[in-house]
């Protein structure tokens, strides 16, 4: 799966959902790398965490190698619920990468670990209750809006985290490589000269939204095969 991500970014693979009409999931602004360019890619192993490691311990033995696990904490920034102790035992799981919605600790021994963990930020301060755990606790995560399970993949790199169904992966992946190509070779043609609004044919634009105001931006860029925004 990281394979299939590399070269790409999740701009691109946001930019492709649209296009294909693929539902948009991504983590809340501010769910970032804790190690700088992080980035990793895989199947998502849900869990939700009522106070207590164990159910980290548990998901790790359902684990396949290269799933990334999505940690459901509601959210909260008033403990960290992951630290190196756990993240030292997703490795040994063969778990990729780590998303937490919500907050870790043990910076610098997570930074030397290497693994990929994706969160709010660090706290200091451990979880000091213990909640009822709910029958979806490693069926499925909760992250801002959106609801997570074993059918998803994730995608995360510094522009933050995505959930794509598994079933539509491959076809959104080829559809962000072609608009890699396209913006890569406008990239290349503003490098040398030649403007965006001239590739993109902007004044013929402007003249057929005067004439006709329904007239998109994106339909014109479709229409002339150019990409900036879908």
């Amino acid at each position: 799966m990281l394979k299939g991500f590399e070269g790409l970014s999740t701009p691109l693979v946001a930019d492709a959902c649209v296009r294909l009409g693929v539902e948009l999931r991504a983590a809340p602004t501010g769910v970032v790398g804790v190690v700088a360019g992080a980035r990793v890619a895989g199947r998502a192993l849900p869990v939700r965490h009522y106070g207590s490691v164990d159910v980290f311990l548990e998901a790790y033995g359902a684990a396949r190698d290269g799933d990334v696990l999505v940690i459901d904490n509601g959210g909260r920034t008033d403990e960290a619920c992951i630290g190196d102790l756990a993240v030292l035992e997703a490795r040994a799981a063969g778990v990729a990468g780590i998303v937490v919605w919500g907050l870790h600790r043990d910076t610098p021994e997570l930074l030397e670990i290497g693994l990929p963990v994706f969160s709010y930020g660090a706290l200091p301060l451990g979880p000091l209750r213990l909640d009822g755990r709910e029958p979806e606790a490693l069926l499925s995560a909760r992250v801002g809006p959106h609801t997570v399970t074993a059918g998803d993949v994730v995608l995360a790199d510094p522009d933050g985290v995505l959930f794509v169904p598994a079933d539509r992966v491959e076809e959104v992946l080829a559809a962000a490589a072609g608009i890699a190509v396209t913006e890569r070779a406008q990239a290349a043609r503003i490098a040398a000269g030649d403007t965006l609004r001239k590739q993109t044919g902007f004044e013929e634009f402007l003249e057929r939204r005067a004439a006709d105001p329904s007239y998109s931006f994106r339909q014109h860029l479709r229409r002339v095969g150019g990409a900036i925004e879908e």
